[in-house]
């Protein structure tokens, strides 16, 4: 059938001038990016056909672990689509999305430049504002802009949808069914009208609901909760298949006050055409392959979710959600399903947290400007450990960080903190685990409090709250009742470093 189309290959000149390309790509949309993937050597085309029950989730998990490719499944049984998944499954794809082909360093340039946009000080004085233009010029592209040419999500209009069409995947043998795992949540505030989205998993429940997994502290929520209020039936759109930009603002842990779609225009360098949803008037991403059209009933009492094999490598348990209604399907022609799975790291979200630690840093550090680096452990699952090196300047100063920290966004969550000095690269988790285990008195250095957690936490004795440990691994002062003398860390000469390094090869190496 044509939605089986493989992604069509570009001409050897081509070829030639993509891979030679030196200014950041734009990806106008999923199977764009398909084709640059295709022409790296990063997607590997699966033709052999597959079950959508656990057999790709055993095969993507081989491949994530092992750092490959981007898969394509060309024929999912029970399915007419193709699917698409790790797609940003390296710290390489996950920058080349993005437009940078320089992986971690990628992300990092990534981030000086919002770093860049929010530094005040580039505004004061005439100076100051004229090195500022090309920043503000930046701004120029930031905002959405209509599909003027059509919509490519519209081709084709299906207004007798079933979910159980798309190739959607039971991913580990205790779900509780076939989940979306990459879905684009729209939803638009009825006090304000401003759009929202989000990415939360939706179990599928039948051919015309799914579950809509909406946290006790996200935006989605809430939103559902002032609808709740004027007893309103809440419009809900899923779009399926975004450019990275898109799909990495969906993830991204944004200010209620920011629009993810001008966020993911910053940082594409072009504006996200969208198009106004055929049952709504929620507006979406022109060049989605897939836009799931429906809504939630406030009225409606909630119905069991899960289990689902979850990101932090356990089962998060059934609950009750609200309840997705499906009334139209807009598709590409020939779309791609994109999807993924989460579960023990390294896995594929976890190269999308990474994203998140390196590009939300210079905002972090525009209120807390004595933090040099942070680091979240892939085994930590994004909420559980953070690592903060810091500029030490008086006494406690790691201790307010900690508190600082807690009470900034979604660090709320993090139930480990770990505070080192500016001189450990917090990257490096044998030289901090090396200053933790030798730098620290239990009863000083050690700090618990209570407070919120995330709702997947499953080792706190309540839901949503329990117990949080920061862990002072700074050198210590006398004025924080230190009276020994402290250690020097044991290092070598830079006049016998220069010297063996002249000498090297004479050593015979």
């Amino acid at each position: 059938m044509s939605q089986k189309k493989k992604p069509r290959l570009q001409t050897k000149q081509k070829r030639k001038s993509l891979l030679k390309r030196k200014t950041p790509m734009v990806f106008r949309d999923l199977r764009h990016f398909m084709e640059a993937l295709e022409l790296r050597g990063e997607l590997k085309t699966i033709d052999a056909e597959v079950d959508r029950d656990l057999e790709i989730t055993e095969i993507a998990d081989r491949v994530m672990k092992a750092g490959g490719p981007a898969l394509f499944f060309k024929n999912v049984r029970g399915s007419a689509y193709p699917l698409l998944i790790n797609a940003f499954g390296t710290y390489e794809r996950m920058a080349f999305g993005l437009g940078s082909d320089d992986g971690r360093l990628g992300l990092d340039r990534l981030a000086g430049e919002i770093g860049d946009l929010i530094d005040i000080s580039s505004y004061v004085g005439f100076i100051g504002k004229a090195k500022a233009i090309p920043k503000l010029a930046r701004l120029a592209c930031i905002l959405p802009i209509p599909a003027i040419f059509g919509a490519p999500c519209k081709e084709v209009i299906d207004n007798n949808p079933d979910l159980n069409s798309l190739p959607a995947l039971k991913c580990w043998p205790g779900d509780g069914g076939r989940f979306l795992t990459l879905p684009l949540v729209f939803t638009k505030d009825p006090d304000s009208g401003r759009q929202n989205i989000g990415m939360y998993r939706m179990q599928i429940y039948d051919c015309k609901t799914a579950g809509m997994h909406w946290h006790l502290h996200k935006d989605g929520r809430a939103i559902w909760e002032k609808y709740k209020a004027r007893k309103e039936r809440m419009p809900v759109s899923v779009a399926l298949g975004c450019d990275p930009a898109m799909i990495y603002a969906a993830t991204a842990p944004l200010p209620a006050f920011i629009d993810e779609t001008m966020f993911a225009a910053f940082l594409r360098k072009a504006p996200i055409e969208r198009s106004k949803c055929v049952t709504n008037d929620i507006e979406v991403p022109a060049r989605a392959e897939f836009v799931l059209e429906g809504y939630v009933d406030p009225e409606e009492d909630l119905r069991e979710e899960g289990p689902f094999g979850d990101h932090t490598g356990y089962y998060s348990l059934k609950d009750y959600y609200p309840v997705f209604h499906l009334q139209c399907i807009t598709r590409k022609k020939d779309p791609v399903f994109n999807c993924t799975i989460v579960g023990k790291p390294p896995m594929e979200d976890c190269f999308l947290g990474k994203a998140t630690e390196r590009l939300f840093l210079p905002l972090v550090k525009m209120q807390l400007p004595e933090i040099v680096d942070m680091n979240f452990p892939l085994e930590g699952v994004f909420h559980n450990c953070a690592i903060v090196s810091i500029k030490k300047r008086y006494p406690g100063h790691a201790k307010k960080i900690m508190h600082a920290l807690w009470g900034l966004g979604q660090m709320m969550y993090t139930k480990l903190l770990v505070i080192v000095d500016a001189s450990v690269d917090a990257q490096d988790i044998s030289t901090v685990a090396w200053k933790v285990f030798n730098n620290i008195d239990a009863a000083r250095d050690l700090v618990v409090v209570e407070g919120p957690l995330d709702a997947l936490d499953h080792a706190s004795p309540l839901a949503h709250y329990g117990h949080k440990l920061g862990i002072d691994a700074t050198k210590k002062w006398k004025e924080e009742g230190h009276e020994r003398e402290w250690p020097d860390d044991i290092v070598m000469s830079e006049d016998i470093k220069k010297q063996v390094d002249s000498r090297w090869k004479e050593y015979g190496f």
